[in-house]
């Protein structure tokens, strides 16, 4: 009788990993960056401001080449500013801003970083790479926005605006929100909510809520960088994002 031979039991291959959702992507993300502590915020005693009975600047340009040209404009005098002397001379370019001049959502934030300074494009870091994720989990894409700054140039060590700063870079900031006109802004942090919408108060009695900037609603949320430090705070983030996606006609 022949003998049988027995082949080695084959190898299991282990199941594939799905590919994390976008949602999955921004809420597990946990990266630590250093930065310069940050002192803590008054307690919010100024309301905000009712900058919603202001009107937008200027003519309103409906083509994107129109748009292009009048940022183009705006970036031109940007380039060679020295209001601030000290960022003018510790910066390595200024930060105009990037996007799509046709937007519907603009994202606002404080100021450049390391590499921003380095690129020339905002939000490029790892605080930069988590609001990419976190735009890819609203269904969008970063060419589908525009993201800019309260400040073009980058405060040395990352330090916080100072007001000074803030009041030189504001024209600035008005003008290009003026020439794109979104329908909605997002303000990521303090400074850049306290900026747009003239209050003291916190970013945590901001969020949340919508509010008025000449005509055009604003959601506040975190920081891309403060969720680097603090991943629990991805919850308000994401709770945020939903009510504006709504607001979009975006089902998240």
């Amino acid at each position: 009788m022949p003998k049988i031979r027995r082949q080695p039991p084959r190898a299991t291959q282990p199941a594939a990993t799905p590919a994390p959702t976008a949602v999955q992507a921004f809420q597990g993300s946990e990266v630590t960056i250093s930065r310069t502590p940050r002192p803590a915020p008054p307690v919010g005693t100024l309301p905000v401001a009712d900058v919603g009975s202001q009107p937008l600047e200027g003519p309103v340009l409906k083509t994107r080449g129109e748009r292009v040209a009048a940022l183009e404009v705006i970036q031109a005098e940007v380039k060679p500013c020295i209001q601030c002397k000290e960022l003018a001379t510790t910066r390595t370019q200024t930060v105009f801003g990037v996007g799509n001049p046709l937007a519907q959502l603009c994202f606002v934030g404080e100021a450049p970083g390391a590499d921003e300074d380095e690129r020339g494009e905002p939000f490029v870091g790892r605080a930069g790479q988590l609001l990419t994720k976190i735009i890819e989990a609203c269904q969008l894409k970063r060419e589908d926005v525009f993201i800019l700054n309260v400040l073009k140039c980058r405060p040395p060590g990352n330090r916080p605006p100072l007001p000074d700063e803030v009041a030189n870079c504001r024209p600035f900031l008005d003008r290009q929100l003026a020439v794109i006109r979104p329908q909605y802004i997002c303000c990521l942090g303090t400074t850049a909510a306290q900026t747009l919408l003239q209050t003291d108060r916190t970013i945590g009695q901001l969020r949340g809520k919508f509010h008025d900037y000449r005509g055009i609603p604003v959601m506040c949320t975190y920081h891309p960088a403060y969720l680097l430090r603090n991943p629990g705070a991805k919850r308000d983030v994401w709770e945020d994002m939903k009510k504006l996606m709504a607001k979009l006609g975006v089902n998240l």
